[in-house]
């Protein structure tokens, strides 16, 4: 069956290859899929109710980690047995999730052209997250500006992995501000740049990467060694996609008005872009805390404990609640941007193909 469909894709591909009829064709479809997907996501981001491929792609991580995870009291054995086995998981995984959106995808335009181009508008609005991380976010805000410190508390720790229990108000405003300029590049560039490359077969291999890396990637006793393969896969797909997230940031800050300062943010950008034990998250942290003139991290609890950290930024001025809002306006602006610097990606192909 599988065998079968790879064949008729292939012809259909190959079909008038030297004309470049069919291949322009599915590039221009690729180019509305890019633009819908992007467009639903604005305007539906992910409801709670809709069961969303990546929370599958989560269940099938903590189904194979249930499996592969390996306890003993040797600890050396131990350590080498979970790297084994963790790396066993991450391809098990970016495996099967390439397999099985492939296999959709490529099942949906057998079908129909029409319909492939729905499939995959509506898959590649599943892999970008700006709508939803700007709701997520804006529950902090709303709860702040009622004065409801331990609301914000709560809606807070739903996108942090630090601990939220005793922050005042200052730390949760903080808190939210750095989780969406860090997911500016992983919830939205990193996605939009390889949709735009590779369709959702790429966009949804960076997303279980992405996932593992989220749920497993962590430096503690149980994932020091099973999650750090996955880890460091991150860190790979995430270089490049977070060094030009921070400078679409900057760029925003243009667009913006006068609430964000460009020359700080490029400046902060060059100087604090590696304040941070990932080689990528400080990025979009240092552009967007120049950009608002504000400074980020520092220290921070992690189940119980302190985890020192350098600051990010200069502060200028005191953070505040509405520097939330702000903090949306910049991942936004920096969607826009790369989502037309994708199109004008695939334009590009098009006309290359057509000459």
């Amino acid at each position: 069956m599988i065998d079968e469909l790879v064949e008729d894709l292939t012809k259909i591909v190959t079909l008038n290859f030297h004309s470049g009829i069919n291949v322009r064709l599915f590039f221009e479809l690729h180019l509305i899929a890019f633009i819908l997907g992007f467009l639903i996501d604005s305007v539906l981001g992910d409801p709670h109710s809709f069961p969303h491929p990546i929370r599958l792609i989560g269940n099938g991580i903590s189904f194979f980690e249930k499996k592969l995870y390996y306890n003993s009291p040797d600890e050396d054995r131990k350590n080498k047995v979970n790297f084994k086995r963790g790396r066993m998981l991450f391809f098990v995984v970016l495996g099967l999730t390439v397999f099985f959106v492939l296999i959709i995808l490529m099942s949906s335009y057998l079908v129909d052209f029409r319909i492939g181009m729905i499939v995959e508008s509506i898959m590649t609005y599943q892999v970008i997250a700006a709508k939803s991380l700007k709701v997520e976010s804006m529950r902090v805000y709303k709860d702040l500006v009622r004065n409801d410190l331990d609301a914000g508390r709560k809606s807070v720790s739903m996108i942090v992995g630090r601990d939220t229990e005793q922050l005042d108000e200052i730390g949760v405003t903080k808190a939210a501000v750095e989780t969406v300029a860090e997911n500016t590049s992983d919830g939205v560039i990193a996605p939009l740049m390889y949709l735009a490359i590779g369709g959702p077969i790429l966009g949804f291999a960076y997303k279980a990467v992405n996932t593992m890396d989220s749920m497993i990637g962590y430096k503690n006793d149980r994932y020091m060694f099973f999650g750090r393969f996955a880890a460091k896969a991150d860190d790979v797909v995430n270089f490049v996609p977070a060094r030009i997230s921070g400078w679409l940031i900057i760029i925003s800050c243009l667009f913006l008005g006068d609430k964000y300062n460009f020359k700080n943010a490029l400046y902060v950008f060059k100087r604090d872009r590696f304040n941070h034990k990932s080689p990528n998250s400080a990025q979009t942290e240092a552009a967007c805390a120049g950009a608002l003139d504000i400074q980020l991290a520092g220290d921070a609890k992690y189940f119980g404990k302190v985890v020192k950290k350098p600051y990010i930024g200069d502060p200028n001025r005191k953070i505040e609640i509405k520097d939330i809002k702000r903090a949306n306006n910049l991942m936004y602006m920096s969607a826009v941007l790369a989502e037309i610097l994708g199109i004008f990606a695939i334009f590009a192909l098009i006309v290359i193909i057509t000459i």
